[in-house]
């Protein structure tokens, strides 16, 4: 989950969600009302210190990105795995997990059924 921020600090972080990284220069030309270089600098060191952006040095600049949330980084491997092994079948996927070897826990079936119950609800 990503804190509440201050709204330079958000519009900087929504900024580079967009555009995957850049320089502070690159950033403060996408700001509206765009305070001095320095400032962003620092609104971009504020980022960093929260472990929501990070940089790397190329040439004379650092080149910021926002950092990969693991929940994210998770979703995303899933998603490609679901895809790739079983042609993009959730149930397939699913289906596969229920039928590994080894008992599955009446708590891990009651889950199971709770987050099957919630998908059938979001449904239109």
């Amino acid at each position: 989950m990503i804190p509440a921020l201050p709204r330079r600090e958000r519009e900087i972080f929504e900024i580079l969600c967009g555009i995957e990284h850049a320089t502070a220069a690159e950033v403060r030309e996408r700001l509206a009302d765009a305070p001095g270089y320095s400032a962003v600098r620092t609104l971009l060191a504020r980022l960093e210190a929260r472990g929501l952006v990070r940089h790397r040095e190329t040439d004379a600049a650092y080149v910021y990105e926002i950092v990969p949330r693991e929940a994210d980084v998770r979703a995303s491997a899933l998603r490609q795995m679901v895809r790739t092994l079983f042609d993009g079948s959730a149930v397939s996927a699913a289906t596969a997990l229920l039928g590994l070897p080894g008992a599955i826990s009446d708590e891990e079936l009651d889950r199971l059924q709770q987050a099957i119950d919630a998908a059938r609800e979001v449904q239109p």
